[in-house]
């Protein structure tokens, strides 16, 4: 398949307004109940979820700032520390998942960072049921090695996601679900890497190696 850079990026910020639609509405609402509601108990509550919300957006921007774009606030090597608080403020905000860390060294390539967040995006969005995520990334050998496992009950993981990983989606298949996984197989195979995943019923393992530029 072969990919037009304008339309995987269309597809990339369809992908954003799609995930960014719910907690900014959520924020409209709540700002128009405000206007209407006098009880003082049920305006404390609305600003609880105005406040929720906008939590919420901020997050996800945050995110999908480093996850999709060129995050030109950070060098070549970005400080660990950073993904690991974007995931965990993601997580934070689903009751469902709980996260587990093991990570070494205290900085990781951009292109890495990128996969990790990606990679834990996909864990996510397959632990429709809830579960565990397990996110792993070292520099060794000249190259960035990334692992995340996510584990649950009945994991939805779209086959076409697996298609855009390896190689082998379609054409007609490129949407704003299946740009994520393109974008990070193009990025992989700029470097001269490559990506991995594996499926289960109880679980979902995706792998990466990205050799340093």
């Amino acid at each position: 398949m072969t990919t037009n850079s304008l339309e995987l990026a269309s597809l990339l910020c369809s992908r954003l307004c799609h995930d960014l639609l719910s907690p900014v509405g959520a924020l409209a609402n709540g700002l128009e109940l405000l206007e209407e509601e006098k009880d003082p108990e049920m305006r404390k509550r609305c600003f609880e979820l105005l406040e929720q919300s906008a939590r919420v957006s901020t997050d996800k921007l945050k995110f999908f700032r480093l996850a999709f774009g060129a995050a030109g606030g950070f060098g070549e090597m970005v400080p660990i520390a950073e993904p690991r608080a974007l995931v965990d403020a993601l997580v934070g905000n689903n009751q469902r998942v709980s996260v587990n860390w093991a990570l070494s060294g205290d900085v990781l390539p951009k292109p890495a960072v990128k996969t990790l967040l990606n990679f834990a995006l996909i864990g996510m969005d397959a632990l429709v049921r809830g579960g565990t995520l397990d996110i792993g990334a070292e520099l060794r050998d000249g190259a960035s090695e990334i692992v995340v496992r996510a584990a649950g009950p009945r994991i939805a993981f779209d086959g076409a996601i697996g298609r855009a990983l390896d190689g082998t989606l379609a054409e007609d298949e490129l949407s704003s679900r299946t740009a994520p996984p393109t974008m990070l197989r193009l990025m992989a195979e700029g470097l001269g890497g490559g990506l991995q995943y594996a499926l289960t019923d109880e679980a979902l393992v995706l792998g990466a190696v990205l050799p340093l530029a």
